[in-house]
This record gives structure tokens, C-alpha cells and sequence, in this order.
């Protein structure tokens, strides 16, 4: 009977197919993957110990290391899932994640360790016993290293069908409440195979990641290099300083990363071309925001001879689309075409019909990198899906060449530094003031960041002469992540907000007032 092997048993393979080459590294150390699949051994057999069993769910609360590679691999092999939480959010965000998933166990960076303690005074389901903290001794929880110490470097006996849950990961939904996306071993192991042909890699390439393993974009990508047998660097997400970026692909003889545009803007303006060697590049993706053509320019400039690559896709997705490098420049703004092992991408009207070449849709997809469910919102997952297509919210249009581009969110969710902000969560913290009337938050073009966060607040009548940018600010600086917090406030007149006959703001028509009036 056919059957894939997902990656934790792959994993293994490579440790007996590559036992010296090198895994995965970080500025300390560098583990092969023998070394690596005898510690993700121990940490596997010491989650099993703990009392877990499969599709238990293990949150991880941490900044990328190679620990939670390890985690990865071990709830891989296993049959556990992995819960990977945004190291940047609230410890109420946390808690309302750990208590949604249903998380029986945590593993946290030392540093994260009081927003975890802020969040577990409002759980009940983890354990004392089942919380791990990577780095210093902490009081009330047990030290990752010594939970590998106890442990045996055995193979877990564990029987993990490809049609098993490895990942749920948080997205925000539409409301700003985040929704659990259940994904598959067998979606992953699509993406790396697919992925591997579509971007031409092999075991000879060193991936540089930088973005956050708590979100899809590293799970696919890192993961994608150790299923080949390849090798991944692991840099902190919150450390992107472009002259340390550039010495690790001279040092290290990176052949790929995946970055944003903010990431991208960095080094061409504050790096010298011809300041560090960065020939051993081969190919390089661009992901979460369109490039515009002097960037990409710029881009293929400063890494002479490389294949620029750009892909659309989603947490629930997978990727549906690529951008190939022999069409950068003559399909600029264009997402690409599909993925391959993508079926024909159906662009349907608000009937369900289909339009024509040069009309906007809504973008379905369907293809074997699609999650299974939206966990505990069956509506949310069948509303998400027309039979087998699935839509994340995007409308497009396709050109007469069959290439697709990505016209609006139909959700307005912002993207600021490859973080998705959704309007609605930011437009609940800046009403709660006393002193704001009504409010809506909108992304405005910014050369840093993609977009940047801006509030549009109505003030109530007897608070406009008082109501301040800083007053807006405070409140948003206690109630929300930094990534989320507005970066601009404007003022405005109650009759000068667009809205609908209904009353509902015109978040589109907002946008184009406040780019006319400020930018």
C-alpha cells in the first residue's frame, strides 16, 4: 500500500542517509541531522512520558531556534500537534489560543515566560508538570534540556498516517477573533515536494530563514530543506539587521531565503553593494506583498545571477501560485500562475459564476496543500469552501496570458512588515475610548513596512477639542501587540466618513479619501 512519510519519519531516513551533514545551524551551534534526530528522539520520548499521547496539542510560545525545529520534528513523529502562537501577542491573545486549541502541554522560550504566566491564570487545561522553558531556570517549569536528558534516544513507537493532524496554527479571521487552521501531515509533504520541483531545489542548499516559525511561510519553507536532506540556518525573527543577514550568506554559503519586502527595502538602502560576497545566492523568494519593478530591479542588481521568485498563497492554502523568475519583469504586479499539483484557480462572481479574463472574482483554489478545517467552526469551514474549492477572501483578476493579480483583500485585513492586522480587532480597542465617537482602521502604503496601521476616529462632539494622538496611542499600547497599534491618527468630521446607505463604512472608499488627503 502507498504511503507517504511525513517528516519526522523522513527525518529519520536522513539521519541514516546523511548521518554528517549538517541539519540545521544558528550562530552557536550546528547540529547533523544524526545529532539532530537523536535529540528530537529524546524530546519525543519525553512529551510521551509526560502522559501526552497523539493528537494531543503541544503550544509553543517561542522566537525561532533551533529548539523549536526540534518540536517540529518530535510532535512529527509522534502523531502530536504542534500549536505554534505568535511570540508578539498579548498574554490575553495567548490564553484565548491555548484555551481554544485545547493545548495539553507548553514549551516556551525564558523570555516569554511572564506573558505565559499572564495567560495560564485564565487556563486550566495545562498541567504544571507540562510546561518546558527553553534557555534559563525557571521556577514552575521544567528545563528543555533536562527533559532530553531523562529521555531515550529511541525511535518513538508511534503509527502516524499522512491523513493525520501535525499543525494547528492561528490566523485571524474576518472579526479579528483568531481561527485555528488544522493542517495535515500529508498537505506538508505536498509543499515539499511541490515546492522543491517548482523552485528547483536540492540537497546541495543552504535555506537562510529569518521569518517567524510561528507562522505558515517558515513551516513550509525550513521544513521543505530538511525533507531533502538540505540545510537550514535558523536566525531570530526579531533580528533582521541587514550587514548580520549579509555575512551569514557570505559566511555560511546561503543559496535561499524567503523575505518580505520590508526586509528587501532594508538591505538595498542601508546595505553597499559589493560589501560582502553574496554570490553563493541562488534563488530568492519574495512573499506576503506585491514588489514593485524598481525594487525588483534593484533586488537582481544586488545579488548578481540570482532567480527572484514571488508566490501567493495561505495559512489555509498552502501555495496556489508562483511568480517565475522569466517573468518578473513582464508581469509586474502579476501573482504568477498556479502552483504545481494546483487545479485551474476558479475566479467566481458573488453568483458562483465564473468571470471572464479581465474581471475581478473571488479567487478559489483547491490542490493537495489544502487544510482540513477551520477547528470547532464547521460554518467557518464550509462557508469557506464552494465543494472542494476553497476562497481565503482575495479578489483577483486573471490576464489573457492566464496570469492572476491580486486586486483587493476582501476582508481589508492589513499586511504591515508580513503581520496580518485585521481592521475590526485594532476598530474595537480605539472605540472603547470614552472620547471617540466611531472609528475605522485602514493600511496605508508605507516603504518600510508594505502598509502601515492608520486610525480614523470621529471624536464624540464634546471631546474633539480634548481628544489627542497620544491619548489614542496609550490605549492601544496596553490592549494590543505593537504590530497591530496604529502608527497614524487622523481626525475627521462625522459627515466626512464614507459609508454605506446602511451605515457601514466604506473601508476601500476610506482608503482612497485619506491617500488623496495625506499622501
Amino acid at each position: 500500500m502507498a504511503c507517504w512519510m511525513n517528516l519526522g519519519q523522513q527525518f529519520r531516513m536522513n539521519s541514516w542517509k546523511y548521518p554528517g551533514r549538517v541539519a540545521v545551524k544558528d550562530a552557536r551551534r550546528s547540529y547533523t541531522y544524526l545529532q539532530t534526530n537523536r535529540r528530537v528522539n529524546r524530546l519525543a520520548q519525553g512529551l510521551l512520558a509526560m502522559g501526552l499521547k497523539k493528537g494531543d496539542k503541544v503550544a509553543v510560545l517561542m522566537e525561532n531556534s533551533i529548539e523549536i525545529v526540534e518540536i517540529f520534528l518530535a510532535t512529527a513523529k509522534t502523531g502530536l500537534v504542534i500549536v505554534p502562537v505568535n511570540f508578539r501577542l498579548t498574554a490575553k491573545d495567548v490564553a484565548y489560543i491555548l484555551d481554544n486549541s485545547d493545548a495539553g502541554a507548553v514549551i516556551v522560550d525564558a523570555e516569554f515566560a511572564p506573558t505565559l504566566d499572564a495567560a495560564k491564570a485564565d487556563l486550566s487545561s495545562i498541567a504544571p508538570d507540562r510546561c518546558v522553558a527553553v534557555g534559563a531556570p525557571l521556577p514552575g517549569y521544567l528545563a528543555y534540556e533536562e527533559l532530553l536528558a531523562d529521555a531515550c534516544e529511541d525511535e518513538p513507537a508511534a503509527a502516524v498516517a499522512p491523513k493525520d493532524p501535525w499543525i494547528l496554527i492561528y490566523t485571524s479571521g474576518t472579526t479579528g477573533r483568531p481561527k485555528g487552521v488544522v493542517r495535515s501531515h500529508e498537505s506538508h509533504i505536498a509543499f515539499y515536494l511541490i515546492n522543491a520541483v517548482d523552485f528547483g531545489f536540492d540537497e546541495r542548499d543552504v535555506c537562510l530563514n529569518v521569518m517567524p516559525l510561528c507562522h505558515i511561510n517558515s513551516t513550509f519553507f525550513t521544513f521543505t530543506f530538511t525533507y531533502i536532506g538540505a540545510s537550514v540556518y535558523i536566525h531570530p525573527a526579531r533580528s533582521f539587521k541587514p550587514h548580520e543577514i549579509l555575512s551569514i550568506i557570505e559566511n555560511q554559503g546561503i543559496t535561499f531565503i524567503s523575505l518580505i519586502p520590508t526586509h528587501y527595502n532594508l538591505i538595498l538602502n542601508h546595505s553597499r553593494k559589493g560589501g560582502h560576497d553574496v554570490g553563493s545566492i541562488r534563488k530568492l523568494l519574495c512573499s506576503s506583498a506585491p514588489v514593485r519593478k524598481n525594487m525588483k530591479l534593484a533586488i537582481m542588481d544586488f545579488f548578481p545571477g540570482v532567480q527572484l521568485y514571488e508566490a501567493y498563497g495561505s495559512t489555509e492554502a498552502g501555495i496556489v501560485t508562483v511568480l517565475k523568475p522569466e517573468d518578473q519583469l513582464d508581469k509586474l504586479g502579476s501573482i504568477g500562475r498556479e502552483s504545481l499539483g494546483t487545479d485551474r484557480i476558479k475566479l467566481l462572481d458573488e453568483e458562483g459564476r465564473e468571470v471572464a479574463a479581465g474581471h475581478v472574482g473571488e479567487l478559489f483554489s483547491r490542490g493537495p496543500m489544502l487544510f482540513d478545517e477551520y477547528y470547532k467552526l464547521p460554518k467557518k469551514t464550509r462557508r469557506a469552501f464552494r465543494g472542494e474549492w476553497f476562497s481565503a477572501g482575495d479578489m483577483a483578476r486573471k490576464d489573457k496570458d492566464g496570469f492572476y493579480q491580486i486586486v483587493d483583500r476582501k476582508d481589508n485585513m492589513i499586511i504591515t512588515g508580513g503581520e496580518h492586522v485585521y481592521p475590526s480587532e485594532v476598530e474595537e480597542v480605539v472605540g472603547s475610548h470614552e472620547c471617540v465617537f466611531d472609528c475605522a482602521v485602514i493600511g496605508m502604503p508605507d516603504d518600510k513596512w508594505g502598509e502601515t496601521v492608520v486610525a480614523v476616529i470621529i471624536p464624540k462632539s464634546r471631546s474633539k477639542d480634548d481628544l489627542t494622538e497620544n491619548m489614542i496611542l496609550e490605549c492601544c499600547r496596553e490592549q494590543m501587540a505593537g504590530y497591530k497599534r496604529p502608527k497614524k491618527i487622523v481626525f475627521i468630521a462625522e459627515d466626512e466618513m464614507p459609508r454605506t446607505p446602511t451605515g457601514k463604512i466604506l473601508h476601500r472608499k476610506l482608503r482612497e479619501q485619506i491617500l488623496h488627503e495625506l499622501y
